[in-house]
């Protein structure tokens, strides 16, 4: 075992024990669907570009950026779903549940397709996620 290790050991014996209280990761205000939104908007902004191009080079870059932020999308909802709502959240809105699968798949479609309305498709779930968020927040 390294002197530092033994360090470490030693003086974790000695710490007393932290306990924290908080009903999420962080004391809310930390999360927030625009994240996501963000994101979807420069999923729309490359297809729209992509589409606009007749230039190989420009369009493969807009592809490679669009599948990146499409993941982040994915990120962010996975994040707020299963970070931020709970279950008082999903007996109130039942609905909520479906709105986050079909917004996550959305954005795996959204790799696959320089389809803008597939982007406005998931623009718009995220805006139903949005809605109901900010409900939450005003109870």
């Amino acid at each position: 075992m390294r002197i530092a290790d033994r360090l470490l050991s030693t003086v974790d014996r000695l710490a007393p024990p932290v306990t924290a209280h908080a009903h999420c990761d962080l004391p809310c205000g930390v999360y927030d669907p625009a994240q996501a939104r963000i994101e979807a908007e420069s999923v729309k902004g490359c297809m729209e570009k992509f589409n606009a191009s007749d230039d190989e080079v420009f369009k493969g870059r807009a592809v490679f950026i669009k599948e990146e932020r499409a993941e982040l999308v994915k990120h962010h909802l996975w994040v707020l779903w299963t970070d931020y709502f709970k279950p008082e959240h999903v007996a109130k809105y039942p609905e909520l549940s479906d709105i986050f699968w079909k917004a996550t798949k959305k954005a795996g479609e959204a790799k696959k397709t320089n389809d803008v309305k597939v982007a406005e498709d998931l623009l718009n779930q995220i805006g139903a996620i949005d809605k109901i968020f900010w409900e939450t927040k005003k109870a």
